[in-house]
């Protein structure tokens, strides 16, 4: 179970926001009144699915943030990418879809090159974020160099 640090003031802080008792939270998000006093207590540790309930009464969602405050958006699982199993591929990993010739790990092996597949080398799939990354924000970063392309020479 994954806990939250400050649930006994994010509950707070959502009921204030929608101004319901304890009571009338606990009955829109379907739990007893009692539990919602021991999280707001501190007494006891929610679960994740039972906070985003709490929360969502309010009309407020979850998000999950990096240590400079930009929200990290859910990932999008589509069905067609699988590998030849129906096993997703590791989410840390870039799917990439119809690889060209070089981009596939096993070209140098002359293996044939599936309908996708995604850099297994983290040095290239870091360079490969940070030039999009650099790509998308150009206007911010207008004066900044390039990110090397590591990619390329691999």
């Amino acid at each position: 179970m994954v806990s939250f640090q400050a649930e006994p003031t994010i509950v707070r802080a959502v009921r204030r926001h929608a101004d319901l008792s304890q009571r009338e939270l606990a009955r829109r998000a379907k739990v007893h009144h009692a539990t919602i006093g021991r999280i707001e207590a501190g007494r006891t540790v929610p679960s994740i699915e039972l906070i985003r309930r709490i929360v969502g009464v309010a009309g407020c969602r979850l998000a999950v943030v990096d240590e400079f405050g930009r929200v990290l958006k859910p990932m999008r699982d589509w069905e067609d990418t699988r590998d030849g199993a129906g096993r997703r591929y590791p989410s840390h990993l870039d799917t990439i879809l119809d690889p060209e010739p070089g981009e596939w790990w096993a070209d140098i092996y002359g293996l044939a090159r599936p309908p996708e597949t995604f850099y297994r080398n983290r040095e290239v799939r870091d360079a490969m974020r940070r030039r999009s990354q650099w790509e998308v924000r150009v206007a911010r970063h207008r004066g900044d160099p390039p990110p090397p392309q590591l990619w390329r020479n691999r």
